[in-house]
Order: structure tokens, then sequence, then C-alpha cells
């Protein structure tokens, strides 16, 4: 578990577009079980869609919905992810998001058009 800095409450909750990269995830009895790496989301409308994480067990990156997400902090994210549900959760798809830099990642839907 990263060690919070002095200036960071670990308890504060912040928006999910400050979601801290390579901050721990944690599943619903709080155990880490990867890390951040992307947000998923429409910044522009504030549509929150979810995180793309890196599973310690195996480094496979996955897609976790944002209505599994609990809590955002500074210091991690923290799920209603039960630990036996951690291996079913779905690949990370990288064709289905645009890059927009920072490290963001947000949702194509087929609707959408490219400009």
């Amino acid at each position: 578990m990263a060690e919070p800095t002095q200036d960071i409450d670990p308890d504060q909750q912040v928006a999910w577009i400050s979601t801290p990269y390579h901050a721990p995830v944690y599943d619903k009895l709080d155990g880490e079980f990867g890390t951040t790496e992307s947000l998923l989301g429409d910044e522009a409308s504030d549509i929150f869609h979810g995180l793309a994480v890196k599973l310690h067990q195996g480094g496979r990156l996955v897609e976790i919905a944002a209505d599994k997400i609990d809590k955002i902090t500074g210091v991690g994210v923290h799920t209603g992810v039960a630990p036996e549900e951690v291996e079913g959760l779905p690949a990370y798809q990288e064709e289905h998001w645009y890059h927009l830099g920072q490290g963001g990642l947000f949702r194509k839907h087929p609707e959408w058009k490219e400009r």
C-alpha cells in the first residue's frame, strides 16, 4: 500500500478527473489488487465511465465500470469488487477508447464522430 504524503488526507474524496496515476486499487474488503492506469470517461461532459486498472496478479489490464467504484481519494481507489471477482473483470479493450493525453482515455461511442 502506498504511504500517503503529509499533505494528503487519505480519506478525502476527489473528483474522478483527479484520480491519481498508478494509485492503488482496493477490493471491497480493502485488499489491494491493482493500480490505476487510465481514466475512462468524457471530460467535457463530466461523465465518468470507469478506470483501466493493471492487476498485480499477472499484470493484466482490466476495465472497472464507474458503478463498481465506491470512492476515489488522493491516494487510492476503493471499489465494490469482491476479491473473488477480480480475476473475472473484463479485459481492457483499447480499440474502444480514444487517447486524449495526460493518461486519460475516453469512451468511443458509435454515434460519436471523430474530428
